[in-house]
């Protein structure tokens, strides 16, 4: 559900909308009020021709806006200088004994996925060999290929199942690709498009998750049969392994080995968003595991299954609270018939985090486990090595104080791992360590070796004369929410300062500090402020603060970015006439809702791939698969607080709202781009002002590649200034 957005603002110089932009009505009766019928249904045939002609004709109007305003080129330029550099980190990622990345610049749009090795990698100027050519191949299949992953399985590292997507979708195609003589493989594995999740059992045979002929999607639109195939035969021979219920978010199978060459292969039925089954896959049959209903599989190292729980868990008669990170050998995990006790005296709990803290990343190693954890959304890094009946024992990587710290890769064949460190104002640092030669162990048992810085980002913007603050906001129930504001430092504390708050609230994904090159450059640098709110629905402290804005809770999540924006205006660090929010996928419906609540507290609101129609959510994309999150519209009690806040069925005629920007992609097929255009044609009929720009490609990130999201957010960033600064 997370969207992959650059989320950036910027302000400079503006110039008025001409006249002759109002957005045009759709051939549709006019809408005034909340009504039962919906007249836009038509909008939801995605790619019809009426609905194209809508798009094409909103797009021109919008384009001819933004494009058309004298400082779009310059941000343009700017923008493509930033994700075009030569000199940005090539994220590392481990495939057996080689660092792999994949590689985008103006040259190779689609990407270069490339492989050196770690020694060269860290020397920081690696000697790259291109493995896949992603430009080369989609033009001599004259297809729109977007790279979508690589799965190459251990022990062996030498085959992978490559993921390509048709312009950024969802669904991809699955093909077999030989590392070692960098080809497709003749006769391998060959899965054509669908949403798909496979597993290799071993070299020969795959676990397949995907839609095998009418009935076998859940109402999600994802796969909830499992079967088998071997090497060598048709999709229609193969073998069912397990088949889920259509109501399910969809079930996949999921192997993994440990360094010593043990195997746990699973199967994991997601009933809800967040309530799964798991079982393990035995020469026998599938048998069932204890783990608690909420609880997220990790990884598996040292014959240990590594696993969070998002809820309280009682195991062998011992109490575990929400939030903890915990290890247990599979076999102890297996469902037993009633009398039977496994007895064992490895110790389960790795971690548990404290009322501030949440466990934000988690991978593991060949022998270790490494985990990024947040205090007070300020994060550091701790690796844990096992020790069986004496439990887990705790060392640290060297994290910059009051900064963001991310796990970038880790080995499987030995401790290595990347980890990052960056803040709002700090570029990203990319370090190389060792997870088993702690720094400075925590129980005070000696020094080991230091990580090897092994690139940092170079400055995209001025920094200097900027700070990071992070302040509190009281929300409705009294609950203290916090937010950062990055801002110059002599701002006049009147209320004048072009200010652009974001979040996201929801799916406890947390906002953390990162470093925005375009946010940088284009927006702080102009003078604006840049507001990061870590409101409830997120998972900045833990799964308490994401659950306590699950469904009919949820007004506590808007009530909590409203009163950060009060707060805000009340410290006149901004006020209304200055202030614009943006956010997207889920965020987007939180710029929905905020958009109807509280018209008078912005000027600009940017609504990037999102959710708007709540009555209908259920019924469009993946939207059945998030009911976990939202409710469920059909739900007497849940449908009525839908209504409550769904910003499509809210809108009134005759209210002074900001003129907002909808951004969405017609490939989209996630969310897709159908909660956008209603919403805008409802404007329309109305007479409310509104732009639209809807991406033909780029799925859920609503650009493909370097160039598109370039483009896209130079709009977004004409828009702001438009609003905020002129």
């Amino acid at each position: 559900m997370r969207p992959f957005l650059v989320l950036a603002a910027v302000a400079a110089l503006a110039i008025a909308a001409p006249a002759a932009t109002q957005p045009s009505a759709p051939a549709s009766p006019p809408v005034t009020a909340m009504t039962e019928q919906d007249p836009y249904l038509w909008l939801e045939e995605i790619r019809s021709a009426r609905s194209m002609a809508w798009v094409t004709a909103e797009n021109t109007r919008t384009l001819g806006v933004l494009e058309g305003d004298r400082r779009f080129a310059g941000f343009l330029a700017e923008a493509l200088k930033i994700v075009n550099a030569t000199d940005r980190i090539a994220a590392p990622t481990f495939i057996g004994a080689g660092v792999y990345n994949l590689w985008q610049d103006p040259t190779n749009v689609r990407g270069l996925w490339r492989r050196t090795t770690p020694a060269s990698y860290n020397t920081g100027s690696p000697q790259w060999e291109t493995v896949l050519d992603v430009d080369a191949l989609a033009k001599a299949e004259n297809a729109n290929w977007v790279w979508s992953g690589a799965y190459c399985p251990s022990p062996t590292f030498d085959r992978c199942l490559i993921s390509l997507s048709d312009g950024g979708e969802d669904a991809t195609v699955v093909r077999e690709f030989d590392l070692t003589t960098r080809t497709f493989v003749e006769g391998g594995f060959n899965f054509p498009k669908g949403k798909q999740d496979i597993s290799m059992l071993d070299h020969d045979t795959a676990l397949v998750s995907r839609e095998w002929g009418p009935g076998t999607m859940t109402e999600s639109g994802y796969a909830f049969v499992v079967k088998t195939l071997r090497r060598g035969q048709p999709l229609s021979a193969a073998v069912e392994l397990y088949r889920g219920l259509p109501t399910d978010v969809g079930v996949s199978p999921l192997v993994m080995r440990d360094a010593d060459g043990r195997r746990v292969a699973l199967l994991i039925r997601n009933i809800d968003f967040y309530h799964s089954e798991v079982f393990l896959i035995t020469p026998a049959g599938l048998k069932k595991l204890v783990l608690p209903p909420q609880a997220t599989i990790k990884g598996f190292v040292d014959n240990t299954l590594v696993f969070t729980i998002e809820q309280d868990w009682t195991y062998r008669g011992k109490a575990y609270a929400s939030g903890a990170l915990l290890g247990v050998a599979p076999e102890e995990l297996v469902e037993t018939p009633p009398g039977v006790v496994v007895v064992s005296n490895a110790q389960p709990l790795i971690y548990a985090p404290g009322p501030r803290e949440s466990i934000e990343q988690v991978l593991v190693s060949g022998h270790r486990v490494i985990a990024a954890v947040y205090d007070n959304v300020r994060g550091r890094i701790y690796t844990f090595e096992g020790r069986g009946e004496h439990g887990w024992l705790r060392d640290f990587l060297p994290v910059t104080e009051n900064s963001s710290a991310s796990l970038i890769a880790a080995s499987d064949i030995d401790n290595s791992v990347y980890y990052s460190v960056e803040g709002f104002l700090d570029p990203p640092r990319l370090y190389a360590a060792d997870a088993t030669g702690p720094t400075s162990r925590i129980d005070g048992q000696g020094l080991g070796p230091l990580p090897t810085l092994v690139a940092t980002l170079p400055a995209r913007f001025d920094a200097s004369t900027h700070v990071v603050e992070q302040f509190e906001a009281t929300s409705s129930d009294g609950t203290k929410v916090p937010y950062f504001v990055v801002r110059p430092r002599n701002i006049p504390f009147d209320g004048s300062t072009p200010t652009v708050l974001y979040a996201y609230g929801g799916f406890q994904s947390s906002e953390l500090p990162s470093y925005s090159g375009s946010v940088g450059k284009l927006w702080l640098e102009q003078g604006g402020v840049w507001v990061i709110a870590n409101i409830r629905g997120g998972g900045e402290f833990g799964p308490a603060w994401h659950q306590a804005g699950l469904k009919t809770n949820r007004q506590l999540i808007y009530d909590d970015f409203a009163a950060v924006a009060r707060d805000l205006i009340a410290r006149k660090i901004t006020s209304p006439r200055r202030l614009g929010i943006e956010g997207g996928s889920n965020g987007g419906l939180l710029m929905g809702v905020e958009f109807n609540q509280h018209p008078e507290l912005w000027r600009a609101v940017v609504i990037q791939v999102p959710l708007l129609d709540m009555l209908r959510f259920d019924k469009i994309g993946a939207g059945a698969s998030w009911v976990g999150e939202y409710g469920s519209p059909s739900d007497p009690v849940e449908g009525a607080f839908l209504r409550s806040i769904s910003p499509y069925q809210n809108l009134r005629a005759g209210v002074d709202y900001p003129e907002p920007f909808f951004v969405t992609a017609t490939s989209d097929d996630r969310v897709t781009p159908v909660h956008a255009r209603k919403m805008a044609a409802r404007m329309a009929a109305m007479g409310l002002p509104f732009l639209f720009y809807e991406n033909t490609d780029g799925g859920h990130a609503a650009s493909a590649n370097l160039q598109e999201r370039a483009r896209r957010v130079s709009l977004e960033f004409t828009y702001l200034t438009r609003k905020l600064v002129d």
